[in-house]
């Protein structure tokens, strides 16, 4: 006789901060006199995970991404925002060349470190079924299928493209759309489909909040509850994300779900504290942590 099968055991809740550099940061955060060559391995004590903000703006460096994943202890994880030449110029279209810039850049330099995927949308990038579709389904979903298409970099990258991986490891994405549109029904379907995790965003009723079980991972972002990018969290207010952080690292069926926080309230230097507070509340221990 099988023996009773209890309840599976949450997935990995991790909690950090969107981007590491900000000078109000410095003597707050940052303990006073701390170098800024030092500041990304502070981050690395004090979380489990950190959003890197600098690939949304511009193509990255392969020394850059080596350095990074140097600076953090292993088990740490880097989210990496995906190009806005992608998501804000092009707007997804004839987007292939671009990502295989993106992923030759120096992403795949990050190896066991290299969380998900966030792409980004403006808020006037409107629910084009047919248009998402076809980017998500160019997305690789393995370190090996970005490797190849890494390859089909153009000549900006040349000479200076990182194409290599220590082994196959899974590449999860996740989306952020800003446009009311994206509430269709339709959207939820789509991103389930292509197994893309539809982000979570708190940003002060500036844009919907979307919510849907879309993939096996869930991705927040809380970019302020009252005032965008400025407001901080109250006790309470976090309370109830770290409530939703455990409903949402519980609600797979088969299996568990991890769930990625990323706090972007930094205009006046709130995002680390708050994060804190709630890596504190759902039990996330950074990974260099005795």
């Amino acid at each position: 006789m099988d023996a009773v099968r209890g309840p599976s055991a949450p997935g990995r809740i991790r909690v950090g901060t969107s981007g590491w550099r900000y000078v109000s940061w410095r003597g707050d955060f940052y303990p006073r006199g701390l170098p800024q060559r030092r500041e990304l391995e502070y981050i690395g004590e004090s979380f489990s995970t950190v959003e890197l903000n600098g690939s949304f703006y511009s193509l990255q460096h392969p020394d850059s991404y080596r350095k990074w994943r140097a600076n953090v202890p292993d088990g740490f994880t880097f989210a990496v925002k995906g190009s806005r030449y992608i998501t804000h110029m092009l707007r997804l279209r004839n987007a292939r060349t671009a990502l295989a810039n993106f992923f030759a850049s120096g992403v795949l330099a990050l190896g066991d470190s290299l969380g998900p995927v966030l792409w980004q949308l403006p808020e006037r990038q409107e629910f084009d079924p047919d248009r998402l579709r076809e980017f998500l389904s160019m997305l690789p979903r393995t370190t090996a299928e970005a490797q190849a298409i890494a390859r089909e970099h153009d000549e900006r990258l040349d000479g200076r493209e990182w194409l290599q991986i220590d082994e196959d490891r899974p590449i999860r994405h996740a989306l952020e759309p800003r446009a009311a549109s994206f509430e269709h029904p339709d959207v939820a379907e789509l991103l389930r489909d292509q197994k893309v995790a539809l982000a979570i965003a708190d940003t002060a009723g500036r844009w919907p909040r979307l919510e849907a079980d879309t993939a096996d991972f869930a991705y927040i972002r809380l970019h302020g509850s009252a005032e965008l990018y400025t407001s901080g969290y109250s006790v309470a207010e976090l309370r109830e994300w770290a409530d939703l952080c455990r409903r949402l690292s519980t609600r797979q069926a088969e299996r568990p779900a991890d769930v990625y926080v990323y706090f972007d309230n930094d205009a006046k230097g709130h995002a680390p504290h708050d994060a804190r507070a709630l890596a504190e509340l759902v039990g996330d221990t950074p990974e260099g942590a005795s």
